[in-house]
């Protein structure tokens, strides 16, 4: 598995991502086309045998001293084997900002954990987020 930078000839695979990802919350085309063309965003793929596994973007907002993991998914078939974390250091390793936040679905026990084991810790709760209802648990890892 490598983890390279993505750009907007990554649309299509990264759109099948989101899809298998987010059943209830994948973005819409626009808002995929924004995220691998907007300035300052750091974009990585996961490829394994020529083919997009999992994606992160994050997103700095140096005004605000921090930056966001806007999104991060692998596909279900390559999860818990990884690469979600390796995504995430990479991305963090990009980010110059000292703190890096995200949001992630209270539910998610595998996603959260994993965050957790990262450094993260639970700041605050979103209520009703997601499209369906259910809660977003704001997470924030401080670098020093």
């Amino acid at each position: 598995m490598d983890i390279l930078p993505a750009t907007l000839r990554d649309l299509a695979p990264l759109r099948r991502v989101e899809q298998a990802c987010f059943l209830k919350d994948a973005w819409p085309l626009l808002d995929l086309i924004a995220v691998l063309t907007w300035p300052d965003v750091v974009r990585l793929k996961a490829v394994e045998d020529g083919q997009m596994i999992g994606f992160v973007a994050g997103d700095q907002r140096p005004a605000d001293n921090m930056a966001w993991i806007a999104t991060i998914g692998v596909l279900p078939e390559y999860q818990r084997r990884g690469i979600g974390q390796a995504l995430l250091q990479a991305c963090e390793a990009k980010l110059p900002q000292p703190r890096v936040r995200l949001c992630v679905r209270a539910s998610n026990a595998a996603a959260v954990e994993m965050y957790r084991r990262e450094g993260y810790l639970a700041l605050d709760t979103w209520k009703k987020y997601y499209d369906d209802g259910e809660n977003a648990l704001v997470m924030e890892k401080v670098r020093e």
